[in-house]
């Protein structure tokens, strides 16, 4: 068993590197910004049996198979319990540089959007269910979409042991369609993102001169020592334990708390908490833990970059063993619901993020808030800082650091709406959910409105 792990993160290891020269010598891949994790893992996928093994014995076995499609809900464990680690730990919070009302403005709107995405496709599941029954559309379907989406790869590939623990027999179907929907909507959105950048310029609602970005940025690596940037402090010395050590014994210690608290939760047969999935317990702990650290004062013991570091080492494992055991068949008869929810969800999240945006924040760098929204609601973070940059290429904008703290205030707010919206997925039908998440868009809606009518 030990042989074939370590062979599995070899086999991995491999494509990831083929990923990381594809996008360093492809065009293609470099304007399109995708990730080494992503490329190495499609090609991973070509070698699975579903594609290769129609024409070649040289597969990727079923055994290997199994273990790449365990992986990804296995590393979302300490990937969702090392987020709330550090956080604003060792910054000393300005209120009056903050702009709070602009920055719960940003948030509200960004949950907003991520909500409509999952009412969209509960709706796309309601309406081919209706016109059709013999499509067969699980319970949770539909879910995918924002999932991948707002949550991008990361989050897809966590989607099939979030929803093995809600004993749904297509979990796995449901992680494979999670990682097409990412891919759709990291794609997608940057090409519709670049379109709107350009009619943007050409119209005049951009508020900074357009530059081109750096080509190292592109090809994903940076060559010059000098202006490399660095990972992080050494705040242990290694005669004692070494500084990523001591991150990840915290990390893992806390996976560990979470899973003894939900096994007690279980005993206790607490309705409600006890469907809820191991790594939501991860962030409450860790955001806990995160308290206590501030309260000692032993700040100096956490690097964000670090631990930044950390997160993303286990996020490229995770996307790639999701591609690369996508279950092609099994998705391919889904195919239609598919193309019709990302369809609509690019359509929804386009008239919210920069419809909402324009109204609220007017010539308040609009164009600048709504396109980096739009990234990260279609990608992820890093897409919408790229869209950014290529409008704001020195950040002279307050957009970057007010959405900043729009997404780490999405991190906390999610500690305690996750935990409720996962329970109506857990339990409740498609139609239940579908309301519940109309609900929860309007909640967040009245956020920013309410903000919005505050600071004016």
């Amino acid at each position: 068993m030990t042989e074939i792990i370590i062979k599995s993160f070899s086999i991995l290891s491999i494509f990831l590197l083929i990923g990381v020269i594809l996008r360093a010598r492809v065009k293609l891949f470099q304007n399109l910004y995708l990730p080494a994790s992503v490329i190495g893992g499609f090609i991973g996928l070509i070698f699975s049996k579903d594609i290769i093994g129609h024409f070649s014995s040289f597969y990727i076995s079923e055994d290997y198979n199994q273990i790449f499609s365990r992986l990804p809900g296995l590393l979302s464990i300490p990937i969702f319990a090392a987020i709330p680690l550090g956080m604003f730990l060792n910054e000393k919070i300005d209120i009056k540089k903050l702009y709070p009302f602009k920055v719960i403005m940003m948030f509200g709107i960004f949950q907003c959007a991520a909500m409509i995405q999952s009412a969209t496709g509960y709706g796309v599941n309601l309406l081919f269910s209706k016109i059709d029954s013999n499509i067969n559309l699980y319970r949770t379907f539909g879910y995918e979409l924002s999932a991948g989406f707002s949550g991008g790869h990361g989050y897809a590939a966590s989607i099939g042991k979030l929803l093995e623990g809600f004993n749904i027999p297509q979990w796995e179907i449901a992680q494979g369609i999670s990682i097409t929907t990412a891919t759709i909507g990291l794609i997608g959105g940057l090409i519709f993102g670049i379109i709107f950048i350009n009619i943007a310029v050409r119209n005049g609602k951009t508020n900074i001169i357009k530059e081109n970005i750096d080509i190292e940025l592109k090809k994903g690596f940076n060559k010059n020592i000098e202006t490399q940037n660095i990972l992080g402090r050494e705040i242990f010395y290694s005669n004692s334990i070494d500084t990523i050590t001591i991150h990840l014994a915290i990390i893992f210690s806390v996976c560990g708390l979470s899973y003894i608290v939900l096994s007690i939760i279980k005993k206790l047969n607490i309705a409600g908490l006890n469907v809820l999935p191991v790594w939501t317990y991860s962030m409450i702990i860790m955001f806990l833990l995160n308290l206590i650290i501030k309260r000692l004062k032993l700040e100096w013991i956490i690097d964000i970059k670090v631990k930044s570091r950390i997160i993303n080492l286990f996020t490229d494992f995770a996307i790639i063993s999701a591609i690369i055991s996508l279950p092609i068949k099994a998705i391919s008869s889904y195919i239609i619901p598919i193309i019709a929810m990302c369809v609509l969800g690019f359509v929804f999240t386009y008239m919210i993020v920069f419809g909402l945006t324009k109204l609220l924040f007017k010539n308040d760098y609009s164009f600048e808030r709504s396109i980096i929204s739009w990234g990260t609601l279609t990608g992820v973070l890093i897409t919408g800082v790229t869209l950014l940059k290529i409008c704001d290429s020195d950040y002279k904008s307050p957009v970057l650091s007010e959405f900043s703290l729009a997404f780490s205030l999405m991190s906390v707010s999610g500690l305690l709406v996750v935990p409720i919206l996962n329970t109506v997925l857990a339990i409740g039908s498609t139609f239940e959910n579908f309301i519940v998440a109309i609900i929860t868009a309007i909640v967040y809606l009245s956020i920013s409105l309410i903000a919005f009518k505050i600071k004016s």
